[in-house]
């Protein structure tokens, strides 16, 4: 199933992924939706990564955001969102051993970057247009930063990582969202602990 068919048949989890999966979908009309060449909206995958206790959740500080924020990054091309989701996470944490505890989409946003510098050249004001996938680790793998992109990586409880987030709009409606969907799906038996 192609990604375009995946967000179709994704079904959204609140009224803020309804609007987003309207507009996702309607920007995936575009011809370089999955490139940074589209200076008003391009895709990207992120991941919300969970201990194997699912109490816990990896979070990076990042530069540009000066926030404590979840991991991932631009398609850059790459229409395989959960590959870009894997990659991202190995290249800001140094984790190299992550499952995927839910197959399909987690969760979709519309995002909004404010604009700047970035490798010394000025970023407009754009969107990121994101797919979320469920990934765990172990959290005893040694972390790393990634140098040019974060200043930190820790785990976080679940709640603890929405008071370390300095970003209002995404402690509201991504990461709280995030941890309850978790917790439900925990419960229904969606995702099973092993």
């Amino acid at each position: 199933m192609s990604i375009e068919e995946e967000i179709a048949a994704y079904v959204p989890y609140n009224e803020q992924e309804e609007r987003d999966k309207e507009l996702i979908l309607r920007a995936l009309k575009e011809d370089d939706i999955f490139l940074r060449s589209n200076v008003i909206a391009h895709m990207s995958a992120s991941s919300w990564v969970v201990n194997q206790h699912f109490d816990k959740v990896l979070m990076c500080f990042h530069k540009i955001y000066q926030s404590w924020s979840w991991l991932g990054g631009h398609a850059d091309g790459n229409k395989d969102l959960k590959a870009v989701a894997l990659k991202e996470v190995r290249e800001e944490s140094g984790l190299q051993n992550l499952k995927i505890l839910y197959p399909g989409i987690f969760s979709i946003e519309s995002l909004t970057v404010d604009g700047h510098i970035k490798k010394g050249k000025y970023v407009s004001s754009h969107l990121h247009l994101n797919v979320t996938y469920l990934l765990q680790a172990d959290e005893n793998e040694p972390l790393r930063i990634k140098e040019d992109e974060n200043t930190g990586v820790r785990w976080f409880t679940l709640d603890g990582a929405i008071e370390a987030s300095s970003e209002p709009w995404f402690k509201e409606h991504v990461y709280n969202k995030l941890n309850k969907k978790l917790l439900e799906y925990l419960k229904e038996g969606k995702i099973r602990r092993e």
